[in-house]
């Protein structure tokens, strides 16, 4: 397995909208493969292939304490949702930034299994949330585009000060 290099706001690639996988194939289970490498490496719940710049409709989670219990997602859709929650959330591709974020409660949400099977799984609770969250990314949306103007210029700003601070450190 490889890790990957999970790409970091204001990274522009993170704005794209994923395409559709046609097919399973041994890359894409490869890749899922590397993406949940990743995400338990990075401390992560959740991780879509657009933050590790692959532009496939592919998600990566697991919500389990044990971190043993990951789902895969391939071109996720959600049928339904109802009910309404607002929690913290981060993400990392916004690292050292958390905020409180209105998701549905509950979900349905059809997807395609590594196998190439159609499921579909109805989830609350955070599995509800981080499955909002990382299908958010697919469509090249973040977790801060909910905030006000205001507050997304606050974390565009002290992201690139702590990015030009950790390039100075590096030199």
């Amino acid at each position: 397995m490889t890790l990957l290099s999970v790409l970091h706001f204001p990274d522009k690639r993170l704005r794209i909208v994923a395409k559709p996988v046609n097919k399973i194939t041994s890359e894409i289970k490869q890749t899922t493969k590397d993406m949940l490498e990743t995400m338990y490496k990075e401390h992560g719940i959740g991780l879509a292939a657009i933050q590790v710049n692959i532009h496939k409709r592919i998600i990566v989670i697991d919500v389990s304490k044990e971190g043993d219990q990951p789902i895969v997602l391939i071109n996720p859709l959600i049928t339904t949702q109802s009910g309404e929650e607002e929690s913290e959330e981060g993400c990392l591709s916004v690292p050292e930034t958390k905020a409180n974020i209105k998701r549905s409660e509950f979900v349905t949400v059809q997807f395609i299994d590594l196998e190439g099977k159609d499921k579909e799984i109805q989830a609350d609770g955070l599995l509800a949330i981080c499955i909002q969250h990382e299908l958010d990314h697919l469509e090249g949306r973040l977790f801060i585009d909910y905030l006000s103007k205001l507050k997304q210029k606050r974390i565009y700003t002290r992201l690139e000060k702590n990015q030009r601070i950790n390039q100075n450190l590096k030199e």
